[in-house]
């Protein structure tokens, strides 16, 4: 039988060679470790974006946490173009028009809402984003805006905001005249108020307008506008700067956000909107002298912080664009607006063609989208796998479900793997609450899920029956006002789980924590308030111009909760206030036990329950809104009497937001961070980095699920490791050479590993099998990796593959690993063999114990591993059925494999015929030219009713009907069809088309074993010429 097998095999290269690998340094193994993004493709906010000149399917998208995406198809797809060299939050990018190869970003975006996600300064390339270097501004933490010199891209501009939760010197405006290499602050305001915008005069770059901004965060409060907001103008390039906002015209009293730009058709013609009390559009003819209110609408200056940029068509002086939640035109000047609406709301950017004002890019919190008709039109955003995630769960369904709630738009649940090709869009759905939720699922059925959102918003969702119902502990809506005059106190991602150890009981919380025991129809308060309730840091959010209160800055509440699955009734709590509380009677009586080396008034992001201590704890906690960016991980033992601070090899400045225990490993941890993912192998003594291939983006939530780590993202959706069951084995032995490694138990299931730019990775389906080498192999070492069911050698793979063999590739340093997707090898198949729905699949083996051994030169290295086969729970048939169905297929396939191996070899023997026919002579050795020809009509004829040999392509079926090794080959496909042993009819018609081909085959057998003989015997007896000259 021929090595015709469905094999994934994929390779992935370490870049250790010769190393010794120990238990706290393990990198070097590791790296065939990989996650997959499951999606969803649904893009998250951006709030940068550009397009290039006289290229006009040519983008680029900066995420808030997803790093930099490029599309060169007008937005049908997108790749990003960041990874591997730097992530986070991306402020501002900007392409060179004198060389389209050269790029800035800037990070840290603007939007400074209440999750925003600083950058990592300025970055730059010099070939159209295939590679990057780090540029400098690293103390920048956002910058809104880079400005390129149109025909000197060494020339640069950058705005820096700045650190928005504590005074710094590091804001301003920055030049640099060496393509980065260094910078030179030309603008600075004060340390409270860095640069929001920059424009250049499009016919004098040395004229150049920027705003300043004074905006500040805390944890409980956010302010817009103060001293140092201001507009500014330099008409030498930086050197000298005139506050202009200062000139007639322009709004007195305090100023806010300003945003700039200037006419390309008319540089003294410059617009701003400007956040005031007498705020809106203001225009300019005379390059910023004078001023005139146009437009105070509004629509256009809402939520000002959020949005106010502007933007000048390129062709037409009296047309100017607005970004708010909708996005506005003026074709008037300035006097008039119409309204527009891009797929997703909320508008941050915009960039319009100079060649063609009709082309653009918009910005806004659904990702990117492109039009070319002036905004009449826009490319999808469900495209971008950029979602922003607070919080991640699974339920008990199979395959699990993933949840989580989208920042700007709706909840998620997307099964975690599918049957077969990519997770789309067919494969996710909204579920119960809102863009801030966490998110429980009743233990007793997937199909009722329970969800938050921000103003203490709860619903309850049936899937089953399409149902929502709200549940809120206190329907009182709070928007608008401050925290001060609330009944309970609800975050903007407020807790939300069901007990452990009863599944009706239902816990949320405020500043108390709350249970229900009857689906959230009725609420019962089971603390006190366990924050410090402190009310000078409990008022209105906003000003000293507009106030914001949405609930993002609602404080002294409870931010994360657990109830021990180790331990009945004992609680957690911790608060945003800094504070940890814990009840051990259910929550009649509580202790604060906060941590003494934790800072006042950190955020408690996530608590974690200790798998192997009764009274242990592990907390992960945030200052970074004090302007302390440090980690925050701590451990306890004993109910949080004592506790000790686990941070070591931590960076300084990657503050936790989550911290999750391995239930199956003692002293094995993963810890989320602001810029990546960490691991631990002693219970927190020690960190190492852990990102393998999973982007540099902020982790804000982990959960455990079936063997697999989930991690939900701000910026760059779900992503799953399936291999931790490898992390253990890689602890526990060192110098590692040559090894084969356990694999986990799998699942009969299908996968794929087929990528796509639109859709989420599926798992690969299969046993996942990894090997790792320390020395490369010799020339002529063979290496091969075995499967076997008991003794019995079901399915080998050798890099030098034999017949019967599948292909391994060539073994690389490193971990490599191997995909066998479980199924004997095939049925042969002949040269222009044609079907009609009918399968040469062998069949996949049935659910039982496994074993894979690796062999090196013949001879066995190692013990091998055993691993099962497990049926998939979905399953109709039993496993006595699954192997039922086991063995009709196999049979199946063998009857195919030895028709046609028989049909070949008919025709080599007709070929054979013919041309030993061909050999001989006019007139002479007729016996032999007989018998040839007789032998190639019965031959012909068995040939055609075991295969239709009329079919030349692959309709032809339909004008000549299939034969009995189609009709075989499809009773297999049926039977595949379903996890079930198969039907009667299937089993009769197998034994009704196997007796038929097994009278062809004996007519064949009967034909090699008697008549090719005695038609050789007459060949000898006439002395035929094989090889000779014609006769003349």
């Amino acid at each position: 039988m021929k090595s015709i097998f469905s094999l994934i095999l994929v390779l992935l290269v370490s870049t250790s060679y010769g190393q010794e690998i120990n238990n706290s340094s393990y990198k070097d193994i590791s790296e065939g470790l990989n996650w997959r993004c499951i999606g969803p493709f649904r893009g998250g906010r951006s709030a940068a974006v550009t397009g290039v000149e006289g290229k006009p399917m040519l983008y680029y998208m900066g995420s808030t946490g997803g790093g930099i995406w490029k599309t060169k198809n007008g937005g049908n797809t997108w790749e990003n173009i960041s990874d591997g060299y730097f992530g986070g939050s991306i402020g501002s990018i900007a392409v060179s028009s004198s060389d389209n190869n050269v790029l800035y970003s800037g990070g840290g975006e603007v939007t400074v809402r209440g999750n925003v996600s600083y950058g990592y300064g300025v970055h730059k390339s010099i070939d159209g984003g295939r590679s990057w270097k780090h540029m400098g501004l690293e103390n920048s933490k956002h910058i809104p805006r880079i400005r390129i010199h149109p025909k000197n891209p060494d020339i640069v501009y950058a705005a820096v905001l700045g650190d928005l939760y504590k005074s710094s010197d590091d804001r301003g405006v920055y030049k640099s005249i060496n393509g980065g290499e260094s910078w030179e602050k030309v603008l600075f305001a004060n340390a409270d108020a860095g640069a929001v915008d920059i424009i250049m005069d499009p016919e004098n770059p040395d004229i150049i307008y920027a705003s300043t901004w004074r905006v500040r965060r805390t944890p409980y409060d956010f302010s817009s506008g103060g001293e140092g907001s201001a507009l500014w103008k330099t008409t030498d390039g930086g050197k000298t700067w005139e506050e202009i906002s200062k000139n007639e015209g322009f709004p007195e009293g305090t100023l806010g956000i300003i945003g700039v730009t200037v006419s390309p058709v008319n540089p003294e013609r410059v617009w701003t909107i400007v956040e005031n009390e007498k705020g809106g559009i203001y225009r300019s003819d005379d390059g910023g002298e004078t001023w005139e209110n146009t437009n105070s609408d509004r629509n256009l200056r809402q939520r000002a912080w959020y949005y106010s940029r502007i933007y000048a068509d390129t062709q037409d002086e009296n047309k100017v664009y607005v970004m708010n939640v909708a996005y506005h035109m003026s074709a008037d000047g300035g006097k008039t607006f119409s309204t527009h609406y891009a797929p997703h709301g909320d508008h941050h950017d915009l960039w319009i063609a100079p060649e063609d004002p009709k082309r653009m890019i918009i910005a806004d919190d659904g990702g990117a989208q492109v039009s070319f008709d002036a905004g009449a039109n826009w490319s999808t955003y469900k495209n971008q796998p950029t979602s922003q995630f607070y919080r991640v769960t699974t339920d008990d369904a199979f395959p699990y479900r993933v949840y989580g709630a989208q920042q700007d738009n709706s909840t998620v649940r997307i099964r975690n793997r599918v049957d077969w090709g990519t997770i789309s869009e067919d494969d996710w759905e909204s579920t119960a609450g809102g863009e801030s939720a966490h998110i429980a699922i009743d233990p007793e059925n997937n199909d009722i899920v329970y969800g938050g959102s921000y103003g203490g918003f709860l619903t309850r969702k049936n899937h089953q029956k399409n149902q929502n119902r709200s549940i809120n502990v206190w329907p009182d809506n709070p928007i608008g006002y401050g925290a001060e005059g609330m009944k309970y106190r609800f975050q903007w991602n407020f807790p939300l789980f069901f007990s452990p150890h009863d599944s009706k009981k239902l816990y949320t919380a405020s500043n108390h924590l709350h249970v229900s025991n009857d689906g959230g129809e009725s609420w019962e308060v089971i603390s006190p308030d366990l924050t410090r309730n402190d009310p000078s840091k409990l008022g209105p959010s906003g000003g000293p111009i507009t106030k914001d209160n949405t609930g993002v800055e609602y404080y002294c509440t409870i931010f994360a909760a657990t109830e021990s699955y180790k331990e009945k009734d004992l609680l957690w709590v911790g608060t945003d206030d800094g504070l940890v509380q814990v009840s051990r009677d259910g929550g009649n009586g509580w202790v604060n036990v906060t941590p003494p080396g934790l800072p006042e008034w950190s955020m408690i992001n996530s608590v974690e329950i200790d798998p192997f201590s009764d009274g242990g704890l592990f907390v992960a906690a945030t200052s970074y809104k004090n302007g302390d960016y440090a980690p925050y991980l701590f451990h306890t033992v004993d109910y949080g009497k004592t506790w000790k601070k686990i941070t070591n090899g931590i960076d300084e400045n990657h503050f936790t937001r989550v911290i999750r225990a391995d239930p199956n490993k003692i002293g094995l941890l993963y810890a989320g961070t602001e810029s990546g993912l960490y691991i631990s192998f002693d219970n927190g003594n020690n960190w190492e980095a852990f990102q393998q291939n999973l982007p540099i983006v902020p982790i804000t939530d982990m959960t455990i699920k079936h063997g697999n780590l989930i991690v939900a993202t701000q910026g760059r959706s779900f992503w799953i490791l399936d291999d931790m069951h490898l992390i253990p084995q890689y602890m526990e032995k060192k110098p590692w050479h040559l090894e084969l490694f356990k694999p986990a138990d799998a699942i009969q299931m299908g996968g794929s590993t087929k990528e796509s730019k639109t859709e989420g990775q599926n798992h690969s389906g299969g046993v996942r099998v990894h090997y790792f080498l320390e020395k490369e192999l010799a020339e002529d070492d063979t290496m091969s990796i075995r499967f076997y069911e008991g003794q019995n050698l079901i399915r080998s793979f050798s890099n030098k593959p034999k017949k019967d063999e599948g292909e391994l590739g060539d073994p690389e340093l490193g971990t490599n690993l191997l995909v066998w997707n479980m199924r004997y090898p095939k049925a042969d198949k002949f040269e222009g063999m044609l079907m009609w729905w009918g399968t040469l699949q062998g069949p996949k083996a049935p659910p039982a114990e496994y074993s894979a051994e690796l062999f090196l030169n013949g001879e066995r290295y190692g013990t091998g591993h055993k691993f099962k086969i497990l049926k998939d729970p979905r399953s109709e048939g039993s496993e006595e059925d699954l192997r039922m169905k086991f063995d009709f297929l196999l049979d199946i396939r063998n009857t195919l494999d030895e028709t046609h191996d028989a049909i070949s070899d008919m025709r080599l023997i007709k070929s054979q015929i013919k041309k030993m026919n061909e050999l001989i002579p006019e007139g002479k050795n007729q016996d032999v030219v007989d018998k040839g020809n007789d032998l190639d009509s019965i031959l012909t004829e068995i040939e055609k009713t075991l295969y239709q040999t009329k079919l030349k392509s692959n309709q032809d079926m339909l004008n000549y009907p299939i034969m009995l090794n189609n009709k075989l080959a499809h009773v297999a496909s049926l039977a595949s069809m379903s996890n079930d042993r198969p039907t009667e009819q299937m089993m009769l018609v197998r034994d009704d088309l196997t007796k038929k081909i097994n009278e062809q085959l004996q007519k064949w057998k009967d034909i090699k074993n008697v008549e090719i003989p005695a038609y050789n015997e007459l060949i000898r007896n006439g002395k035929i010429n094989v090889i000779g000259l014609p006769e003349e």
